[in-house]
């Protein structure tokens, strides 16, 4: 596997989570959120909901998506699967970081140029769910285990907290993208999720993609939000340019 190509603006950074009851809130909000967004990510409650189809609409559209379906099987029905969603034309799609799946995903895909993301720790887990799961560690060691599995099979990044983007970085350089969901913007309600943090500091940290769904989507103006986020990034892009060597 090559190093990473990297977003190459502050707003491809921003992936909107579309974790909408049914199709038609979905189109409503793409269509509220207008220019402001190019970056969608289509996860299991709208798929299951009729959102296959609508990652090839919004390609056409001219944006990009982030199938976030998180397959976990034996080998061969991971295969199929990822063959599947090649024909749809998404940007990314989600496997958990276990090796056998990483490595059907990559067979599988070949030389498509969908990019496979290795899920390490949901951001909803803390030490005590992962110990309840009967897991003996703690998320940042699961997290790195996971990530050095991911470049042993060769997929193309991971999704992990923003609290561990650091960490993933430090071990898997410019090879893996990092994509951070449990973003919440200062002040704001951290809802289900557990390990987060702002925008600006997922950057700071050295994450790639940002996925963030309730803050934008349940604000009064979606578009002035998901602007106000770019703002951030693209501000602590500049910090972090600023401090390279």
């Amino acid at each position: 596997m090559t190093n990473r190509t990297g977003p190459a603006s502050a707003r491809e950074r921003l992936i909107v989570a579309l974790d909408t009851p049914d199709l038609a809130h979905a189109k409503a909000m793409v269509a509220r959120l207008g220019d402001a967004v190019c970056f969608y990510k289509v996860g299991m409650q709208l798929a299951y909901g009729g959102g296959l189809d609508y990652v090839r609409t919004l390609r056409d559209e001219g944006k990009q998506v982030f199938l976030d379906l998180k397959m976990l099987d034996i080998a061969n029905t991971v295969g199929h699967g990822v063959a599947s969603v090649m024909r749809l034309g998404a940007t990314f799609v989600t496997i958990h970081a276990y090796p056998q799946a990483m490595r059907a995903a990559v067979a599988a895909r070949g030389d498509d140029p969908l990019k496979i993301l290795g899920v390490t720790v949901l951001t909803s887990l803390d030490e005590s769910d992962l110990t309840e799961a009967g897991y003996n560690r703690k998320p940042e060691e699961l997290v790195a285990l996971r990530v050095r599995a991911a470049l042993d099979c060769g997929i193309d990044g991971v999704v992990a907290s923003p609290l561990e983007a650091r960490d993933i970085r430090e071990i898997a350089g410019d090879r893996l993208s990092i994509v951070t969901p449990g973003i919440r913007l200062k002040g704001s309600d951290a809802g289900d999720q557990k390990r987060i943090t702002t925008p600006g500091d997922a950057i700071a940290a050295g994450a790639d993609y940002l996925v963030v769904g309730r803050p934008i989507i349940s604000a009064d103006d979606p578009a002035d939000a998901a602007n106000n986020i770019v703002d951030e990034i693209s501000q602590a892009l500049n910090q972090r340019k600023g401090m390279s060597p």
